[in-house]
């Protein structure tokens, strides 16, 4: 392979989540729900599957009930392998 072809080759991609923060209340870490659409493997009726991440926020920027999309990323604790991208749209605050 030639320089220019090797600077040019992708990073691998990255998985990518969209989800509903469930708890803010660790420092720099939210957890998020995410939630998908599948089919039950037996009777194929549409069931909703949820499933939580922790997810690294730096600059503790997210509150509880905002949409958020978070990316994978290397592991940085032992439960925590995903970072905050963006915040998508923000709760209503009282």
């Amino acid at each position: 392979m030639t320089e220019q072809s090797k600077q040019e080759t992708p990073r691998g991609t990255r998985k990518e989540l969209v989800g509903e923060v469930v708890s803010n209340k660790m420092d720099k870490t939210i957890t998020v729900r995410v939630e998908r659409a599948t089919q039950h493997a037996l009777y194929r009726k549409t069931i909703r599957v949820r499933k939580k991440f922790y997810a690294h926020d730096e600059n503790n920027e997210a509150m509880v009930g905002d949409r958020v999309e978070i990316m994978g990323t290397r592991p940085l604790s032992a439960k925590k392998a995903w970072r905050l991208v963006r915040i998508l749209d923000k709760a209503p605050r009282e």
